[in-house]
């Protein structure tokens, strides 16, 4: 496979996939780069629906293989919210400063140790002929209510993580991109990709 379409409009993700993939496929594009405009309704319960349905559709409007991720953080003093809904969370899809007011807010009254909450995300990657396959990958940390860092996107600054003693966004890219929720669900699938060939 030389050429893939991320099947994603969001710059933060399409950047971190771009620096894991490059070296597995001959060229990696965007939607825009590979001149498809759509925006897909993300209307599953689960990440691996949501990713199905967008690698999918970009798979049959360009007529090659897309890849698609749905991630999201998972708190467990929430309940495991926000899920599925983190990047609507405040009621408005993609904005990362009302996100993370809320998820503060919502943590706020439980003790600093127990906002225990992994990253997890879900990729697909749709061919042409119809097949489909689908990895997982997670990564576990803390909530902390007040941000640091300024790299990633989305919870980042508040997603702490014990062993490096930083949050998400604090991390060097080539460091997150080397032990993400994203990077291990991509070792997954590119482990089953190898497991074909």
């Amino acid at each position: 496979m030389t050429e893939l379409i991320i099947a994603s409009n969001n710059p933060g993700k399409i950047r971190e996939m771009k620096a894991i993939l490059a070296p597995w496929f001959g060229q990696v594009l965007s939607m825009r780069e590979a001149g498809v405009d759509t925006e897909v309704e993300e209307t599953g319960e689960t990440f691996a629906e949501n990713a199905r349905l967008k690698a999918q559709a970009v798979c049959r409007l360009s007529g090659k293989p897309a890849l698609a991720d749905d991630s999201g953080l998972a708190v467990d003093v929430l309940g495991g919210e926000p899920g599925v809904y983190s990047a609507r969370y405040c009621g408005r899809h993609g904005d990362d400063e009302a996100n993370n007011q809320k998820l503060v807010r919502e943590v706020t009254p439980f003790a600093p140790d127990t906002r225990t909450a992994h990253y997890a995300c879900t990729v697909c990657l749709a061919y042409p002929d119809g097949r489909v396959l689908e990895a997982y990958g997670e990564c576990a940390g803390l909530i902390r209510t007040l941000p640091a860092g300024t790299g990633g996107f989305g919870y980042d600054p508040y997603f702490y993580l014990p062993q490096y003693g930083k949050t998400m966004a604090e991390l060097p890219a080539d460091v997150k991109n080397g032990m993400s929720h994203r990077w291990r669900a991509l070792q997954a699938l590119l482990a089953l990709l190898e497991a074909q060939k």
